[in-house]
C-alpha cells in the first residue's frame, strides 16, 4: 500500500483484476438466495452523462451491498440499440447504423468499466444484433396469430421532423416526446398490439406492485384511465343509424342536455366528407400546436343530427368536440353539464342550457324521476333531483333499458392500443408480407429472422429516410410472389422483454429458457428515471402479461421492487443572441464571481461580457449544462464520483452537481487511506479483546462502530437511503482519526474499526476497498466478504451517564456499565484524561458519590 492514494493506479489496477477472474460472472446455483438487480439498459448515444451516471451508481451499490449478503447477485447490461438517433447521424455523417451503434457501444462500454459497475458482461445484449430480435419476430407470429395483432388505417399521431408515427404515450402536450416538434393526425394503414385487451390487468395488478412507488402507479393509473358505466344504443332521428353512448351517472340520464363525440368518431368521419364546416374544424383541430389546443380545450361544432333520449324520446343535440377522446378514452359520451366539470365548461362555452331536457309540467306531482320513466308524464325540476342520486333509481332506469335491450355494463378506458410501426429503416423488420392478391401473411418462422437489408451509403440527405432496396422488399413465400412489410418495430418493442433475455442470452431453441427464467424471475430491483413511468413501464408490464399467457415465465408483474432515481441538475448559463434567443453556454467557459455562501452573484464569458446565470436546471445537451464523466474520473478517480452521487442526496429526489462536493468526497477518501496506511502496526494485531477491562473511550468507540454497522444496514437494506448511510459512516472515521492507539486493545479496537468501515463503504467505493482490504488480509478478496455484522449484546447494555466534579464543579461526564461496583466507578473517575489533570498534585479528602448521577471529589 502507497502512502499517496492514487485513485487512477489503483482502479486500473483494481479493474484488470476483475476482468480477468471473471469475478461478477454468475450461473443458476440453487443452493445461494438469487438477487436480479436491473439498471434500465442505455441508448448507445456516444457518451455517458452523469445522469446515467447516477443510475448504473446506483443499481451498483444496491448490488454490491446484497453480494456481501450472501446472494447470488445478477446485474447484467446491454444496449437499446435501434432507433432515429442513429438513423439520422447515419445520414448527416453519410455511414451505416450499424457503424455508427458498434462504436458508440464499444466507447460507452469502456466508460461504465472505467467506473467499476460489477455487471455480468458474459450476458450482455444488443438489441439490434439478429439473435436478439430473431425471437421479438417470433413472438409477432404468434401474436398474429392468437389474434392480439391486428393491421388498420386509422388515425395516428404524426411527426414530420422524424417521418413517422408515434404511440399515445410518446406523444406529450401534442409534441414528439424526442425532437419536441409539432405532431399532426396523419391516416395510414398501421400495426397495432391489442394492449387494450389488458388494460384491466394492468389496472387491477397495480395493486401486487406494493413495492412501487406510489406516483408512479398513479401515473399508471391516470393513463389506463378506467371508468365503470353503461353503454347505451340510441336511435339517430330520421335516420336507420344509430350510436352507442356511455355514461358513468345512469341515475342522471334525465339531466342530458346534449352528447358530445369526439373528431374520431364515425359520425364525423362520414360528416367530414360531406360537410365542409365539420372538415375544416377537424382539420384544423389536427393540426393544432399544444398552446392553441389549450386554449381551444373546449372547442366544439354542432352537428344537425340528433339522437333520440331512450326514455322521453326527446330530440338530444350531438356536438364534435376535441376534449371527449382524451378525457374519456371514448369516442361519445352524454353531457350532464351540472355533474360534471368538462362537460359544465363546454356547455359555457358554447352558451348552451343547462337544464332537465323534459319540459316540467307539474312540480308537485312526482317525487323521483323514475316515477316519470314508469307513467310516461313529468319529473320534478332538475334542482331537485340530487336526492335521486341512489343505487335504488339507478337500478329502476336499468331495468327499464334492458327491456328495451338498449344498455350493457362498459368499462372504458383512456389506454389505446399500442401502435407498434414505424416508418423507418435502423429498427426490427416486421415479419409480415404481403400477396398480389392483398392478403397479409406472416414471414414462415423458418424464414427467421427477417434481417434488415443492406443499404447504400450515398444516401440522399434530402429525403431524410433511409428505403430499403427493391431486391429485399420483394420475395417469395410458398412460391407466391409477396411485398414485404417494410415497417419497423416501435423500439420500445426491444425495451419490453430484454429483461428476460438476459437471463438466457445464449439460449438457442427458444426465445427464453424456462429453467433459467424461473430461477432469476421476477426482477427484484429495477432501478430507472422517473421519466419511464408511462411508456416504458406499460409497454414492460405488459408484455411480460404476454410471455407470461404463453407460458414463456410465470408471474404476473415483472418486478418486484422499483426505485425511480431523481435528475441532476448542473449551474446553467445563456447569453440572448441578436434574434433575442437564448444561447446556452458550457459551464467550463464562463468565469463566476461567488459570494462567502458560495452563490453565484455575477458571471463572465472569457471576454468579459456578462452572462446570465439560468440557476439549477437538468443537464442536457440543449442546455449545454452536461458534464463529462471521463474528466472527472481523470481528476478525482471513479470512486469519488461514485461516493458523492450517493451522498448529495436522497435517490428519489434531484441531484445538484456541485464539484466543490465532489472535492470534499475525495479528500475524505484521501483522509481514510492516510489513516489506514498509518496504522501499520495493527496489520497483524490478532489479540482477543477483554471486554470487562476495556475503559471508557475504548466501550464508547465500540459502542459507536455497532451502532453504525446497525444503521448502515437499515439504511442500505430496508430505507435505502444511502446518503444517510455514508454520513454515518463519515461519522465514524472522524470518531476514530481522533481515538488513542496506546495498548493491543486500542489496536484491536481499531482494526475492528476499519475492516468494518472498508466494508461498509465497499458498495460506494469498490477500488479503494478493494486495494485497503488487500493491505488488511493479503491472501482474501474484498469481493468475497461478508457484510459486517452488529453485536447486538453491546447495543443493548445499559449505560449510566455519571457527572464528575472538583470541587463541587463539573469538570467532566463518563459513561459506565450499569453493573459497575462504587469501587469500580471511582477508580474509573480518578483516570478520565481531563480528571487526571485537576488531582495532579493535589490530595484528595473526601468523595461524595450520589448513585447513578454524580461523583465529587473534594481536595
Amino acid at each position: 500500500m502507497k502512502k499517496q492514494y492514487h485513485p487512477k493506479k489503483i482502479e486500473n489496477y483494481v479493474q484488470k483484476f476483475w476482468h480477468k477472474n471473471k469475478t461478477f460472472q454468475v450461473i443458476e446455483d440453487t443452493k445461494k438466495e438469487k438477487y436480479y438487480c436491473l439498471p434500465m439498459l442505455p441508448y448507445p448515444s456516444g457518451k455517458l452523462h452523469i445522469g446515467h451516471v447516477r443510475n448504473y451508481t446506483i443499481s451498483d451499490v444496491i448490488s454490491r451491498y446484497h453480494r456481501m449478503l450472501g446472494k447470488n447477485v445478477l446485474q447484467p447490461m446491454g444496449w437499446d440499440a435501434f432507433g432515429l438517433p442513429a438513423e439520422e447521424a447515419a445520414i448527416q455523417n453519410n455511414t451505416a447504423p450499424s457503424n455508427w451503434t458498434k462504436n458508440n457501444i464499444e466507447y460507452m462500454k469502456k466508460q461504465l468499466q472505467s467506473l467499476g459497475f460489477s455487471y455480468d458482461w458474459s450476458r450482455e445484449i444488443t438489441t439490434c444484433q439478429p439473435e436478439y430480435y430473431k425471437w421479438e419476430q417470433w413472438f409477432f407470429i404468434k401474436l398474429y396469430e392468437k389474434k392480439l395483432v391486428y393491421k388498420k388505417k386509422s388515425f395516428v399521431n404524426w411527426c414530420s421532423y422524424d417521418n413517422t408515427v408515434l404511440a399515445n404515450e410518446q406523444v406529450v402536450n401534442g409534441r414528439c416526446w424526442r425532437c419536441h416538434g409539432r405532431i399532426k393526425f396523419k391516416k395510414i394503414s398501421q400495426w397495432f398490439l391489442k394492449i387494450r385487451n389488458y388494460a384491466e390487468s394492468l389496472y387491477q395488478d397495480l395493486k401486487k406492485l406494493i413495492h412501487w412507488p406510489e406516483n408512479v402507479k398513479n401515473m399508471q393509473k391516470n393513463w389506463i384511465g378506467r371508468t365503470k358505466g353503461f353503454e347505451i344504443t340510441l336511435n339517430i332521428f330520421k335516420c336507420d343509424k344509430k350510436i352507442q353512448v356511455f355514461t358513468d351517472r345512469l341515475d342522471l340520464i334525465m339531466e342530458v342536455t346534449h352528447i358530445v363525440i369526439s373528431t374520431y368518431h364515425e359520425i364525423s368521419t362520414d360528416l367530414y366528407k360531406e360537410n365542409k364546416k365539420i372538415k375544416t374544424f377537424i382539420n384544423n383541430y389536427n393540426n393544432l400546436s399544444p398552446e392553441e389546443s389549450e386554449q381551444l380545450k373546449y372547442d366544439g361544432i354542432k352537428t344537425e343530427i340528433f339522437a333520440v333520449h331512450p326514455l322521453t324520446e326527446q330530440k338530444i343535440p350531438i356536438w364534435i368536440s376535441n376534449f371527449i377522446l382524451k378525457e374519456y378514452g371514448t369516442h361519445s359520451m352524454f353531457s350532464i353539464p351540472e355533474n360534471n366539470e368538462h362537460h359544465s365548461n363546454f356547455a359555457a362555452k358554447h352558451k348552451l342550457t343547462i337544464t332537465n331536457i323534459i319540459t316540467i309540467l307539474n312540480k308537485n306531482q312526482y317525487t323521483h324521476h323514475t316515477d316519470y320513466i314508469e307513467k310516461k308524464d313529468t319529473v320534478l325540476h332538475s334542482k331537485k333531483l340530487n336526492n335521486l342520486h341512489t343505487q335504488k333509481n339507478t337500478e329502476k332506469i336499468k331495468h327499464i333499458l334492458i327491456k328495451k335491450n338498449i344498455i350493457k355494463k362498459k368499462i372504458h378506458y383512456k389506454l389505446q392500443d399500442w401502435c407498434i410501426s414505424r416508418q423507418r429503416f435502423w429498427g426490427a423488420p416486421i415479419p409480415m408480407a404481403q400477396l398480389k392478391n392483398g392478403e397479409t401473411i406472416p414471414i414462415p418462422k423458418n424464414h427467421l429472422p427477417v434481417l434488415l437489408p443492406e443499404i447504400n451509403i450515398n444516401i440522399d440527405s434530402l429525403k431524410n429516410k433511409i428505403q430499403p432496396d427493391v431486391k429485399w422488399t420483394n420475395v417469395f413465400i410458398n412460391n407466391q410472389e409477396a411485398i414485404r412489410e417494410t415497417d419497423t418495430f416501435d423500439t420500445f418493442m426491444e425495451s419490453s422483454w430484454y429483461y428476460a433475455r438476459y437471463t438466457c442470452p445464449h439460449f438457442h431453441e427458444g426465445m427464453i429458457d424456462p429453467k433459467s427464467s424461473k430461477y432469476w424471475l421476477p426482477v427484484d430491483q429495477y432501478v430507472g428515471g422517473i421519466e419511464h413511468a408511462i411508456m416504458h413501464l406499460i409497454y414492460f408490464r405488459f408484455y411480460h402479461k404476454l410471455l407470461r399467457d404463453f407460458k414463456l415465465v410465470s408471474f404476473d408483474e415483472p418486478v418486484k421492487h422499483l426505485l425511480c432515481q431523481g435528475m441532476v441538475l448542473a449551474e446553467t448559463f445563456y447569453q440572448i443572441k441578436k434574434n433575442g434567443a437564448k444561447k446556452w453556454l458550457n459551464t467550463s467557459l464562463v468565469l463566476k464571481k461567488r459570494n462567502a455562501q458560495g452563490k453565484i452573484v455575477q458571471s463572465y464569458d472569457q471576454t468579459g461580457k456578462e452572462v446570465i446565470y439560468a440557476g439549477m436546471m437538468k443537464m442536457s445537451k440543449s442546455k449545454n449544462n452536461g458534464i463529462d464523466p471521463e474528466l472527472i474520473i481523470k481528476k478525482y478517480g471513479a470512486d469519488a464520483i461514485r461516493l458523492f452521487i450517493m451522498f448529495a442526496a436522497p435517490i428519489e429526489s434531484s441531484l445538484e452537481w456541485q464539484e466543490s462536493g465532489l472535492k470534499g468526497t475525495y479528500r475524505f477518501l484521501n483522509k481514510l487511506w492516510i489513516l489506514i496506511f498509518n496504522y501499520v502496526d495493527i496489520k497483524n494485531t490478532h489479540i482477543k479483546m477483554n471486554f470487562n477491562s476495556l475503559n471508557e473511550k475504548q466501550i464508547k468507540l465500540r459502542y459507536q462502530l455497532h451502532k453504525t454497522i446497525q444503521k448502515v444496514s437499515d439504511d442500505m437494506g430496508r430505507r435505502k437511503t444511502f446518503n444517510t448511510a455514508i454520513s454515518e459512516i463519515m461519522k465514524l472515521v472522524n470518531e476514530i482519526n481522533n481515538a488513542p492507539i496506546e495498548t493491543e486493545q486500542d489496536k484491536s479496537i481499531m482494526k475492528e474499526s476499519l475492516t468494518c468501515i472498508i466494508k461498509m463503504l465497499y458498495p460506494f467505493t469498490p477500488h479503494f476497498c478493494f486495494v485497503t482490504w488487500q493491505y488488511f488480509n493479503e491472501n482474501n478478496s474484498i469481493d468475497e466478504e461478508s457484510w459486517p455484522i452488529f453485536d447486538e449484546t453491546i447495543l443493548l447494555k445499559t449505560y449510566k451517564i455519571i457527572v464528575i466534579q472538583i470541587n463541587g464543579k463539573k469538570r467532566d461526564t463518563m459513561k459506565v456499565d450499569k453493573d459497575l461496583t462504587e469501587k469500580e466507578i471511582f477508580l474509573r473517575a480518578k483516570k478520565q484524561i481531563k480528571i487526571t489533570q485537576y488531582l495532579k498534585n493535589v490530595t484528595i479528602k473526601k468523595t461524595i458519590y450520589i448513585s447513578n448521577k454524580i461523583i465529587n471529589f473534594v481536595c
